[in-house]
């Protein structure tokens, strides 16, 4: 059985949690550089957004002020050995988040905790002998505005469709467009929201490979730009750059439908040891 030490996880995942803090989705970056609009004042938002990711690159400062709170996704592989993966993801996160701001508080007393720690942590065994390790930043602006739908099987489809515009529109310029809207389907209720955070880490122009579900993601990214909230919410045509819906079996009586959006500050990646 492999043993990973800890303290490489702390090395390689800071470097890399200040690497996505500094440098946004480049995927994200173009698609606002190449914006198709009718509206100048929408290319000009786009631009403004397109310079400061570039500045933040150049100079490695942070795009955006608030520099979220951490989420993890692990595949761990179970021929792998490793004495304290949480602690080391913890401390991975206190030792990025130096220089950050740090987002996180108690609920009730709302006292930071002072270094941006606890990570949210959701962990997959594979098989093999490797170590997966997805980090993604989710700040406030657009995680508030995400919602959970307990639909009916009957709602079908178009259901689906009706909530995740009806959780854009109600995100308007709260949610930071241009979105990356994550949506999730199936499962139980937290089965579906963590799918919708996954969804999120696919990106700009990468549908789903099944093809009905790509069908309904250009369905439902159709529907979502004629909202006309735009860039920034100053009107116009894009107002999401991609849907994408991932899915799980759920009960025969259930469709939970959880809609994650993210803003355009969209800063994730991913190291495998």
């Amino acid at each position: 059985m492999r043993t990973i030490d800890q303290s490489e996880i702390i090395e390689k995942v800071s470097a890399l949690i200040t690497e996505c803090l500094t440098v946004p989705d480049r995927a994200v970056t173009s698609a606002l550089e190449n914006i198709a609009t009718n509206s100048e004042l929408e290319r000009t938002a786009a631009a403004l957004i397109v310079e400061n990711n570039k500045i933040a690159e150049r100079d490695r400062v942070y795009c955006c002020q608030d520099t979220g709170q951490a989420v993890f996704f692990v595949r761990l592989g179970e021929d792998l050995h490793i004495n304290g993966l949480n602690a080391a993801l913890q401390s991975a996160v206190k030792k990025a988040y130096t220089t950050a701001r740090k987002s996180v508080a108690d609920p009730i007393t709302r006292l930071n905790t002072g270094d941006n720690t606890p990570a949210i942590i959701e962990t997959e065994i594979v098989a093999g002998d490797k170590l997966e390790i997805t980090y993604l930043a989710k700040g406030a602006g657009s995680e508030n505005m995400s919602k959970l739908y307990m639909l009916t099987p009957a709602d079908g489809n178009d259901g689906i469709v009706n909530a995740v515009v009806d959780a854009v529109e109600k995100g308007g310029r709260n949610a930071c467009p241009p979105l990356v809207v994550g949506v999730g389907i199936g499962g139980v209720t937290e089965t579906s929201c963590m799918l919708s955070k996954r969804a999120i880490l696919r990106g700009v122009g990468n549908a789903n490979p099944r093809e009905d579900i790509a069908e309904l993601e250009k369905r439902i990214l159709q529907k979502v730009n004629d909202l006309g909230i735009g860039v920034g919410a100053l009107g116009g045509k894009v107002t999401a750059l991609a849907v994408n819906i991932e899915t799980a079996p759920t009960h025969i009586g259930m469709l939970p439908v959880a809609v994650n959006l993210q803003c355009h500050s969209m800063r994730h990646g991913k190291v495998v040891i």
